[in-house]
């Protein structure tokens, strides 16, 4: 059975990884790779049955407010490659940044900011080409999926900040300026690494919250993980219907 599909798990969405039928589990550290400390990421690679579909979870990411490099960052995409992976799931948390994109709903990104100040191709002449990032053909597939469940599926641009404070209102607004949709710490970097190997990618944000000053609530990370474990069905639903079609 083909193994060439992987899904990236962020924070509070682990509880996807309960509805695999596991065959083998590799942790970040046996496969050499940089672990994260920070809650919601296990720092696993997963090879399982999801209803049907042979596929590899990663459970976990590493980040660069953690101290690591933008390569380590990428690491778990460049090892997932090596076992075969030719298309790519990307999932987040992310801050609403749009009225119409209420927390608790899910946003498939059309596009990205790299906001981050570096990339994973660097170190040399590696210009590849970004003018579709993020799948055109496999996003059409998820919203048919999501019209078929009659699930909010939103699609915007997300902002792959560097982190790990939250943003201010001030930036909040800047990034509406630039057109962001949803902001978060991650998933921009590994897309860069995915495509620059050639794989197809496609992202999904869990938008858990408001970004800074478009509401009265605080931001805490507990909440980001229990709005993304009260959102995980939804997408586990999105995910049996898109790939079985």
């Amino acid at each position: 059975m083909r193994n060439d599909i992987a899904i990236v798990l962020g924070s509070g969405l682990g509880s996807l990884a309960d509805q695999l039928t596991v065959k083998r589990e590799v942790a970040f550290a046996d496969a050499g790779l940089p672990t994260s400390k920070v809650a919601g990421h296990a720092g696993r690679f997963l090879l399982g049955n999801f209803f049907g579909q042979s596929l590899w979870v990663m459970q976990g990411r590493v980040h660069l407010y953690e101290g690591h490099s933008a390569p380590d960052v990428a690491a778990g995409i460049r090892w997932l490659a090596e076992q075969g992976v030719k298309r790519l799931i990307l999932t987040n948390a992310a801050g609403s940044l749009s009225a119409g994109f209420p927390p608790g709903e899910w946003m498939m990104l059309s596009d990205h900011l790299n906001l981050t100040g570096t990339s994973p191709l660097e170190g040399g002449a590696n210009f590849v080409d970004m003018s579709e990032v993020y799948s055109s053909s496999w996003r059409q597939q998820f919203r048919d999926a999501a019209k078929k469940l009659m699930m909010p599926l939103h699609e915007g641009v997300y902002a792959g900040l560097r982190g790990p404070q939250y943003e201010t209102p001030a930036e909040i607004r800047m990034l509406q300026t630039l057109g962001a949709d949803a902001v978060g710490m991650s998933t921009v970097l590994e897309a860069l690494q995915a495509k620059a190997l050639g794989m197809e990618v496609l992202g999904f944000s869990c938008l858990t919250n408001w970004g800074a000053g478009l509401s009265d609530d605080g931001l805490d990370h507990a909440d980001v993980l229990q709005t993304g474990k009260n959102a995980a069905d939804a997408m586990m639903q999105l995910l049996k219907t898109a790939l079985a079609s």
